[in-house]
């Protein structure tokens, strides 16, 4: 799809890849929809862009009276929403200990904030004959996350509902684009507090797996990808070759894993 003109709603808009993906947006010449849960931090960062390309929508993006939100303030300041970037995401270290809260909001934020916003717009954009979605994954949700449950379980399923909506709507002219990223400098992987063991093993697993890239890259490449159409967008490449291995030896590959587990836990327990 061409951006050029176009109009984008980005969750998690405020901060790390969705900040990036809303100043490429508007370089590219789109108009778009900062959605964050800050008020104070999403009306910054819409008016830190050029005068008459953002607006701010604030609340809890799987709402979908927020998302319903977000598409109202977009018709009314730009016209009908042609690109959907489902950005918002939460990640903590919890494993079986993981509390029915932390699923319920995992759940909400990583995977039904995207079947919401599916639901209130790709109907439209079948009747138009054209829309986008870009679902924010990550390389998680094809390989997995040592030190979260939450987070690898609906990483993978974020995955498994963006191939669902290209195979179903594919050939009524909506475009989906799924984004799985390793390591992003952002404060999802640097957070600027404590940590608990589980989320420390898990933070240093990503840290140590690739290199870690700037938003900025990161959304050039995304938004390149939606400009050619291509649905899996892998900001490091080295990623393709892990998920063809992992599907080549899966007890190879499960092996590798718990071996990589092991050297972390030990790595960090020599910091100590």
């Amino acid at each position: 799809m061409d951006i050029d003109g176009r109009v984008a709603i980005v969750t998690g808009g405020a901060n790390g890849i969705g900040a990036a993906l809303t100043s490429e947006l508007v370089r590219r010449g789109a108009r778009v929809v900062v959605a964050d849960l800050d008020p104070g931090a999403t009306e910054a960062a819409a008016a830190s862009l050029p005068d008459g390309s953002a607006v701010a929508v604030a609340g809890d993006t799987s709402d979908p009276q927020v998302i319903a939100a977000q598409i109202a303030a977009a018709q009314d300041a730009f016209g009908p929403v042609d690109l959907y970037f489902a950005n918002a995401g939460i990640g903590t270290g919890a494993g079986l200990d993981a509390t029915d809260a932390e699923w319920t909001a995992s759940i909400d934020v990583n995977l039904l904030a995207h079947v919401r916003a599916a639901q209130a717009l790709v109907p439209g954009w079948v009747e138009r004959g054209s829309g986008y979605f870009v679902a924010t994954a990550s390389a998680a949700g094809l390989l997995s996350q040592i030190g979260s449950a939450t987070y690898s379980t609906t990483k993978h399923a974020a995955v498994g509902f963006a191939e669902w909506l290209s195979i179903t709507f594919g050939d009524d002219g909506v475009g989906v684009s799924c984004v799985c990223p390793m390591g992003v400098d952002t404060a999802l992987l640097r957070p600027e507090r404590a940590v608990s063991d589980d989320e420390a093993l898990m933070l240093a697993t990503v840290e140590s797996a690739g290199a870690v890239l700037t938003p900025e890259a990161v959304a050039a490449v995304v938004l390149d990808a939606v400009e050619q159409g291509r649905f899996l967008v892998l900001p490091h490449p080295e990623v393709l070759d892990m998920y063809r291995g992992k599907g080549a030896d899966y007890d190879r590959w499960l092996a590798g894993m718990r071996r990589m587990q092991r050297g972390v836990r030990s790595a960090l327990a020599a910091d100590d």
